[in-house]
């Protein structure tokens, strides 16, 4: 990293729960990387998810952070209040042709999966989407959106390849890294009942809080495609570093909140 540039890493909870020791971990080894290496570190709080965040945890989890000896730069930003930040996010990526408009439902998608000889998987071997409305005319996805037909917006992959050539991303332990850009299909960036996703919404929030630096469990390493070709959709190039295996990356780590018995093995040892 150029001296110039000071690190900055970040944890981003859910309060949708109590930390588990795993959160605790993402969260100290990101905290300590940027203490030891004189940067700032920043708390940010993933509640998007209306439905399942639950008002106290937003004091639990700072109070609990406290505990274990972490201090946060500044006041923590909820990405709910950042919801006009994410829809200009949005208006770039069509201004950029690399989103699309999908009136797919849930049942539609995997009834087509069903119907097809040979579906996309992901590296999980779970069903992708199969790019049903990628092939829509410019005409028939105006005259849906104008009818008022629900519809989410996902990342073109091909037209993002397309755009940005190989994608890759500089690892500080295993180096560069190149991925591959259908590896997840067509990620959703903006669902239909609310203008964002976590996609979206992680790689505008790292931007704008100029970012250096991400810390991610290696687990996770075969899963960053869609933050890779977001965050190069919107020209935020950002340096990954990785963990060991079973430390959750901090976005990960919020968004499921804890289960019962490692949110009780945090409180005991608390």
């Amino acid at each position: 990293m150029s001296k110039s540039i000071a690190m900055v890493t970040r944890f981003a909870p859910s309060p949708t729960g109590h930390l588990h020791l795993g959160h605790a971990y993402a969260a100290l080894f990101a905290y300590e990387l940027a203490m030891d290496n004189g940067g700032r570190f920043l708390l940010r709080y993933e509640d998007i998810d209306t439905t399942r965040v639950r008002d106290q945890y937003y004091l639990a989890i700072e109070q609990d952070l406290a505990w274990i000896g972490i201090h946060w730069d500044g006041t923590p930003i909820r990405q709910k209040d950042r919801l006009d930040a994410y829809a200009i996010s949005l208006e770039k990526l069509k201004a950029l042709n690399v989103v699309y408009p999908c009136f797919c439902t849930r049942r539609e998608i995997q009834r087509e999966i069903d119907n097809m000889a040979h579906a996309p998987h992901g590296p999980d071997g779970e069903a992708m989407y199969p790019g049903t409305c990628r092939a829509l005319g410019l005409a028939e996805r105006e005259d849906r959106i104008s009818r008022g037909e629900a519809h989410c917006w996902r990342l073109d992959s091909y037209r993002a390849e397309a755009l940005t050539g190989p994608l890759m991303f500089e690892d500080k332990i295993k180096g560069s890294i190149q991925v591959d850009a259908h590896l997840l299909g067509d990620v959703v960036l903006a669902r239909k009942d609310i203008a964002t996703s976590y996609h979206l919404a992680v790689v505008t929030d790292d931007y704008f809080q100029q970012v250096t630096d991400v810390t991610r469990g290696e687990d996770l390493l075969p899963r960053l495609l869609p933050e890779d070709a977001a965050r190069l959709a919107v020209l935020s190039v950002l340096r990954f570093r990785h963990g060991a295996a079973g430390g959750e990356a901090p976005g990960d780590a919020g968004r499921r909140g804890g289960s019962g018995e490692a949110e009780r093995a945090r409180r005991h040892h608390r």
